[in-house]
């Protein structure tokens, strides 16, 4: 039995609470640690192709633009197979180039936006309050990142590595409610504060419950009911409650 025929018909519309199409791109060249410049095309465009996959079996909406950067990305991959033609000669551009240009300019528009979000409001913080040695001492030994939704489905993927093969059919006839374990989640956040986004995953659960748990968490962060966070050095997730 098909793990998402158990769920009732549920489905995640990005819009503009999660990134797009550049956003994977940037995700899986910085988490590959590849070349902008140099981009082994095949190897990216099968992960990316990979990802989408994976957000569609997740009931995830896969935009236009999504499957408009993967054929893209296609038909470059395609154009580094061919042989070279003579008529381009020595200096025919790289075919990469097509998306390396477009990337190079998202990131510099990204990180202007990132700067000016940055900056103080106009009569805010004109008056700063320096943090007390106390307040530095408790401050957190690794510094965290704000998490999206792709560093959401890697972590995912790894969860479901964990499922042993004893557990990977479930023949129950008991639907599975998204509500009903968001309810369960703001539960558990209420008394933690904050949870390991490994350890929402009971131990023993099947895959229905997995995936539902999964949608659980991204229907709770497009309600802005939880933040999530990523240790920058060792990559784990953790949810927090707002």
């Amino acid at each position: 039995m098909d793990a998402l025929s158990m769920i009732d018909r549920y489905e995640v519309r990005l819009e503009n609470v999660f990134e797009g199409p550049m956003d994977l791109l940037v995700y899986l060249i910085q988490k590959n640690e590849v070349d902008i410049y140099d981009i082994p095309i095949a190897f990216i465009t099968d992960q990316y192709l990979g990802y989408l996959e994976l957000m569609k079996a997740l009931s995830i909406d896969v935009a236009g633009d999504f499957l408009l950067m993967a054929a893209t990305l296609t038909q470059i991959k395609s154009k580094m197979l061919l042989p070279a033609s003579p008529l381009d000669g020595e200096e025919g551009e790289d075919p990469r180039m097509e998306i390396t240009r477009p990337l190079m300019e998202y990131l510099k528009m990204k990180a202007a936006a990132e700067e000016l979000s940055a900056r103080d409001l106009l009569g805010e913080s004109i008056f700063s309050r320096q943090p007390s040695s106390a307040e530095l001492s408790a401050a957190p030994q690794e510094r965290e990142i704000k998490a999206g939704l792709f560093e959401l489905i890697h972590a995912f993927s790894r969860v479901l590595e964990r499922i042993s093969a004893d557990h990977r059919i479930d023949l129950s006839e008991e639907r599975i409610s998204i509500k009903d374990r968001i309810t369960e989640l703001i539960e558990l956040l209420e008394v933690q504060g904050s949870a390991a986004f490994g350890d929402l995953f009971p131990k023993n659960a099947v895959k229905p419950e997995m995936i539902v748990t999964f949608l659980a968490i991204l229907e709770m962060a497009k309600l802005g009911l939880i933040s999530i966070s990523q240790g920058a050095q060792a990559g784990a997730l953790r949810i927090f409650y707002i």
